[in-house]
């Protein structure tokens, strides 16, 4: 029955919201706005999810939004934004915010919980009781799925801000304002334009710098294969998109791994690493599985 559920969807970037209307897995209508304070995203996203969904009552609303979040609901911070570099955003009441305007049941998770139970139950990583889905873009983040379920425990995972092997001869700082050098700080969209000095995007296909990109992101695989372990890593986002980093990533992992485990040859990590099957819906489908598994 869920799966026919006339559900909304909000996904809440770093740089980019998006709201939409599906009917289990199809998405009927959507919208999109730059991501501005609570006091001015939240209510334009409201009022075209009110207008979009006349006619027809919702079984669910999906929340997936970027992190840190409080997603424990024992918490009495649940529901809100933890401490943020996006101004305006840290302990705001993103769950709450939404429940007083619709009377249905919220699914709330990070964005990329919701994209990992998308490609689990559509695209990259069906078939697969555990897997991980990473983005890196304005951010990086994970989310891991287990039986089904995001992964969480005190809180949600942050793997983009665990610290990753260097190349001795890189001497950038970083660009996380609470780590510096941790992985956000180095392969997040910001960390490499602060890098390259210019956008991410106007870095030529051969630039050195994306080699070093790469090994760093290979060095969070690792550590994912190690600690988790996946049956399959999807990498998506802007950055993680970008077609020259994914062959490089699993060269690297499969050198630095040097055999170490099952899975560790490299037509097995060929297999694990994979690029999103769901493209640029990763994010918005992600949201609508949110909602659907509180409709279920």
């Amino acid at each position: 029955m869920a799966d026919s559920a006339r559900v909304a969807a909000i996904e809440l970037g770093g740089t980019k919201c998006i709201a939409a209307i599906a009917r289990g897995r199809d998405i009927l209508s959507r919208e999109r706005w730059p991501t501005r304070p609570p006091a001015e995203t939240l209510p334009t996203i409201l009022d075209w999810i009110a207008e979009a969904a006349a006619g027809e009552p919702l079984a669910a609303i999906g929340i997936g939004g970027f992190g840190p979040l409080v997603v424990d609901p024992a918490d009495s911070n649940y529901g809100k934004i933890g401490s943020t570099p996006k101004p305006h955003w840290s302990g705001f009441d993103l769950r709450g915010a939404v429940a007083a305007r619709f009377a249905v049941p919220i699914g709330f998770d990070t964005d990329v919980a919701g994209a990992a139970l998308a490609e689990g139950r559509w695209g990259a990583a069906r078939g697969c009781g555990t897997h991980v889905y990473v983005t890196i873009g304005t951010g990086v983040g994970a989310g891991i799925v287990v039986d089904g379920k995001p992964l969480h425990g005190a809180s949600h995972p942050e793997v983009g801000h665990i610290r990753v092997r260097r190349d001795p001869a890189d001497t950038f700082a970083g660009a996380c304002p609470f780590h510096g050098d941790c992985l956000e700080g180095l392969v997040s969209g910001p960390a490499i334009a602060k890098r390259a000095g210019k956008p991410a995007e106007q870095l030529a296909p051969d630039d050195p710098l994306w080699d070093r990109v790469a090994d760093e992101i290979a060095e969070l695989v690792m550590t994912i294969m190690l600690t988790v372990p996946p049956q399959r890593i999807v990498i998506g986002g802007g950055v993680g998109s970008n077609e020259r980093l994914l062959p490089r990533i699993r060269s690297t992992a499969t050198a630095r791994l040097a055999g170490y485990g099952p899975g560790s040859d490299a037509a097995a990590i060929e297999r694990l690493i994979v690029s999103p099957g769901l493209g640029d819906d990763a994010g918005p489908l992600g949201a609508v599985a949110l909602a659907l598994a509180a409709a279920e």
